[in-house]
């Protein structure tokens, strides 16, 4: 595989609590810290394990916020999806450290679900391996945060106009799309790219029997929200890359990024290098934004 999603990052408040949250409640690990400068930000990458190909990273710079973070769904970024072998045993032990987490339930032929928010507000979504109907209650393993290991499975944004989104995602930076979810009463379709080799079950991209092989994949997916009737041209989603809290960009690390440039050159793809003075942990890399204005970090394997 020559290209896979390293990390993306969120800004925080605080690191002592936001390390809190996602070590000893979620049970990430750290697997990477730098500290920052009165230029550039303190870095701290977390997974869930060893298997783990896709990192969290929270940011920390000097400017604090006067306020959590407020999403809506006029945002960019929506939110973390965490996949768990059994959601009502996550929640339970949630729970059991004061966290408010929504009652768990099977959002109708998508997936068996909750959600909560980290100490900045920030949105995440636990989602089950099987569907409500197919599920078996395993019993919770007393060593582990939420019971059972979690994968890091999906980084949440929103789209306007999807076929954009899917020549940028799939054409050019070659992602392979494996699901389309639609969701009639709510007005929105769910589409999720991963860089793999693998197949789904069935080739239809909308078969619903994909669905559960899909929540138990061990490596993160890219998961595009189009919101019905935003993609006449008028409508912007907001970015909160100047603001103090917020969603900042997805990194991604390639084998062969020089073949980007040529690519951008294509499909008409605005590119930007950034050298290794400028660049996170002093690796340089290119810089490219998709249709709706997402930050993409593309950089060399470490």
């Amino acid at each position: 595989m020559k290209r896979r999603l390293s990390h993306y990052s969120l800004q925080v408040s605080s690191p002592e609590q936001s390390l809190e949250f996602y070590c000893h409640r979620l049970g990430m690990n750290i697997i990477g810290h730098t500290e920052g400068d009165a230029d550039t930000p303190s870095r701290y990458q977390l997974t869930f394990g060893a298997n783990d190909l896709t990192a969290l990273e929270l940011l920390y710079g000097n400017e604090e916020p006067r306020s959590l973070y407020q999403h809506d769904d006029g945002d960019l970024y929506w939110k973390t999806g965490i996949t768990v072998p059994d959601v009502d045993n996550a929640c339970e032990r949630l729970r059991h450290h004061g966290i408010e987490v929504t009652d768990p339930h099977q959002f109708r032929d998508i997936g068996y679900l909750c959600h909560l928010a980290d100490p900045d507000g920030y949105v995440i979504e636990l989602l089950q391996h099987r569907f409500a109907e197919n599920h078996t209650p395993a019993v919770a393993d007393p060593a582990l945060a939420l019971g059972a290991p979690p994968t890091l499975g999906q980084i949440t944004i929103r789209v306007t106009d999807i076929e954009r989104s899917l020549a940028f995602y799939r054409g050019f930076l070659g992602m392979d799309l494996l699901s389309r979810q639609v969701v009639e009463p709510s007005e929105f379709t769910l589409y999720f790219l991963a860089f793999t080799d693998e197949a789904q079950p069935r080739s239809d991209l909308d078969a619903v029997e994909n669905r559960e092989w899909l929540w138990q994949r061990p490596y993160t997916t890219i998961e595009l929200q189009h919101v019905w009737g935003r993609d006449d041209g008028g409508f912007r989603y907001r970015t909160d890359e100047n603001s103090p809290l917020g969603f900042r960009a997805i990194t991604v690390t390639a084998e062969d990024r020089a073949d980007f440039r040529r690519e951008a050159r294509k499909a008409g793809v605005d590119i930007e290098t950034v050298p290794r003075r400028g660049a996170p942990q002093g690796r340089p890399h290119l810089t490219v934004c998709d249709p709706d204005g997402t930050v993409i970090h593309i950089v060399d394997p470490a």
